[in-house]
């Protein structure tokens, strides 16, 4: 029970990190990065950009990697395993090319800027 409760908060967690519903970059990863990245301008000027983009990119990787583990954690008694297709990796890869413009679109037109 142990292995499923830990597998289920870990999976959760990556669910919430991952880019699987459009929800979860708006209300989590963009914030996330956005924070990170302002600091990381405050130390550097002008990295803004830069940083919010790795750092949303890092958010959702993370995700897919704890969501993952989690369910493998999970479900580790199960005989059967459901595999990430080729065609999940792209539509996720395509939505995060997606989100990743919309950032940088935001950014170029001042309608998200660093704080400090």
């Amino acid at each position: 029970m142990n292995k499923k409760l830990y597998g289920g908060i870990i999976g959760t967690i990556g669910f919430l990190l991952s880019p699987l519903s459009w929800w979860n970059d708006l209300f989590i990863n963009f914030p996330i990065a956005y924070v990170l990245a302002c600091g990381s301008n405050y130390i550097h000027k002008g990295s803004f950009l830069g940083a919010f983009v790795v750092f949303y990119w890092l958010t959702n990787v993370l995700g897919f990697v704890l969501l993952q583990k989690g369910l493998e954690k999970a479900t580790e008694d199960l005989k059967e395993k459901k595999k990430y297709s080729g065609k999940d990796l792209l539509k996720d890869v395509l939505l995060s090319i997606a989100y990743t413009l919309l950032i940088f679109i935001l950014v170029k037109l001042d309608i998200i800027k660093p704080i400090m």
